[in-house]
């Protein structure tokens, strides 16, 4: 049986291990501990801000930054149409109402239909309480566009920079940007801690909240006292030990996404009616996920035919996300929008872009995807 070839599997290995092995032996194995406090300092130093407070997840980050920014029942949120559900849903467990903005041709918030909706809103209603940029798959959003505009409105900014860690944009290392930005150590992201996030600002007040809501509100008395709602949203100790292996080793682990992308640019430059979603591998994106734009041509080729022929083959690859405002769940929601996500969802498929692919399983996905376009040559 041919092992089957994910698209972004953990990267992990002796250094994860003895990172474990260290942190057990401490007697740290609760949550909470220096390796903890440790990685909070180096994520927030990696990503040049002054504070950061490690998490279990990324959509906790995003429903503890949205707490933070105060937003509440009633209000409504701006965010990107074409993103993973996490962003929408963390809206909806403060009570908001998302707002969907089409995107542009890189698949992030297009700044454009961002001001036009804040400007609607100002002239007929309240304006919105946040606005939620999401960095897909690795390339960070038009920030130099994004918070000038919010700025002029005055509405806060939460990056959600959960696939983008080691991005950079106009010089600037994703997880900078905004009032707060969300980062996911997920199993399948860029660097893992198996599950975890962060949530990254450098307004010290903001992080204090956030991390006091994540120990349960507890009040610093010597009993269990509680004046509000608290979260159980703490990163463990041994996750953290993990996560600290995993930054020492990320910038490696991107150049390897990358190498990778310029394999995948190499091979469809011969073939009709495909292209690289986002472009160059040299455009501070971190190459979390590759994907390709296909456009049925004369051989008849089609993200799903294309999908299904690596499937066959033992490789998983995956449509881009599907738009939120195509979700069941998420029906009726306001929203700006203009088809470009719709037709990213048709058109997109996202290929295995993992660091620890070995040479051989990178051939091999390569060999397939040049079958599956047979007939399609210029």
């Amino acid at each position: 049986m041919i092992d089957r070839i994910f698209l972004s599997s953990p990267d992990v290995g002796p250094e994860e291990e003895a990172a474990l092995v260290r942190a057990i032996r401490s007697g740290w194995a609760a949550p909470l501990g220096p390796d903890v406090d440790a990685f909070e300092r180096e994520v927030a130093r990696f990503c040049d801000v002054e504070h950061a407070v490690a998490l279990s997840s990324g959509t906790a980050a995003l429903h503890l930054g949205l707490l933070a920014l105060g937003v509440k029942r009633g209000d409504v949120v701006v965010t990107s149409t074409m993103t993973f559900a996490a962003t929408a849903n963390a809206i909806a467990y403060v009570g908001a109402t998302p707002f969907f903005v089409d995107v542009d041709e890189t698949g992030n918030m297009d700044p454009g239909l961002l001001e036009e909706s804040l400007k609607t809103m100002r002239a007929t209603a309240d304006l919105p309480a946040a606005i939620i940029p999401v960095d897909l798959l690795g390339r960070a959003a038009d920030y130099g566009r994004i918070l000038p505009i919010a700025a002029e409105y005055g509405v806060p900014v939460l990056c959600d920079s959960a696939e983008s860690l080691g991005a950079e944009r106009d010089g600037r290392p994703a997880g900078s940007f905004g009032r707060a930005s969300v980062l996911s150590f997920n199993g399948n992201k860029i660097m893992t801690t198996s599950g975890g996030g962060m949530l990254l600002s450098n307004e010290e007040t903001l992080a204090s909240r956030a991390r006091h809501l994540a120990t349960q509100a507890r009040q610093p008395v010597p009993h269990y006292e509680h004046e509000e709602i608290g979260y159980n949203y703490r990163l463990s100790n041994l996750l953290a030990a993990m996560g600290r292996a995993q930054l020492g080793r990320l910038p490696g682990m991107i150049e390897r996404r990358r190498s990778l992308r310029r394999r995948y640019r190499s091979l469809i430059e011969d073939f009709n009616g495909v292209t690289l979603f986002q472009g160059s591998e040299d455009e501070g994106d971190n190459c979390w996920l590759t994907a390709i734009l296909v456009e049925e041509d004369s051989a008849g080729h089609t993200p799903e035919s294309i999908r299904s022929s690596l499937d066959e083959q033992g490789i998983e690859s995956r449509p881009l996300w599907k738009p939120m405002h195509q979700q069941p769940v998420f029906r009726g929601a306001p929203g700006l929008l203009t088809g470009v996500a719709d037709r990213l969802f048709a058109t997109g498929l996202a290929l295995p872009s993992g660091s620890v692919l070995s040479a051989a399983a990178i051939d091999r996905v390569i060999e397939a995807l040049g079958r599956a376009l047979e007939g399609g040559r210029r």
